[in-house]
C-alpha cells in the first residue's frame, strides 16, 4: 500500500464518500474539526512540565499519537476540499520564515521576527 499524502487524502475521500460525510465536509467544518483535535491534543500536556511533556509514558505516548493523526488527517482534508498541496504550502511558508528570521539574528532567540 502506497503511503504518500496523496494516497492518505485519496483514502480519505474513500472513507467519506462511503459514508456520505462529503456533506459535512465543508472547509468551515473541517477547519472547526482540526480546532478541536489541536485542542485534545493539547489537553494531554495540560498541567505537564516541560520535562514531563518530554517523557511521555508508553500509555500517554499512544493517546498524543492518536491525536496527532486526527489533527493530520483533519488538516489533509481541508486542504484537499480546497484544493491545496499542502506539502508544496508548507514549503513555501518555510522559506518565507526563512527570510523573516534570518540566522544570524534568529538563533537562539525566540522573539518574533518583527522583533529582531
Amino acid at each position: 500500500m502506497e503511503r504518500s499524502i496523496e494516497a492518505l487524502q485519496e483514502a480519505m475521500r474513500e472513507f467519506a464518500l462511503a459514508r456520505e460525510w462529503d456533506q459535512f465536509h465543508t472547509p468551515k467544518n473541517l477547519a472547526t474539526a482540526l480546532s478541536v483535535e489541536a485542542a485534545e491534543l493539547l489537553e494531554h500536556f495540560q498541567w505537564l512540565t516541560d520535562a514531563q511533556s518530554q517523557a511521555l509514558d508508553e500509555s500517554k505516548l499512544a493517546a498524543v499519537a492518536e491525536e496527532t493523526a486526527d489533527v493530520l488527517l483533519y488538516l489533509l482534508r481541508f486542504a484537499d476540499k480546497l484544493g491545496i498541496d499542502p506539502i508544496a504550502a508548507a514549503w513555501k511558508k518555510l522559506e518565507v520564515n526563512a527570510s523573516k528570521y534570518p540566522v544570524d539574528l534568529a538563533r537562539g532567540n525566540s522573539k518574533k521576527y518583527t522583533e529582531l
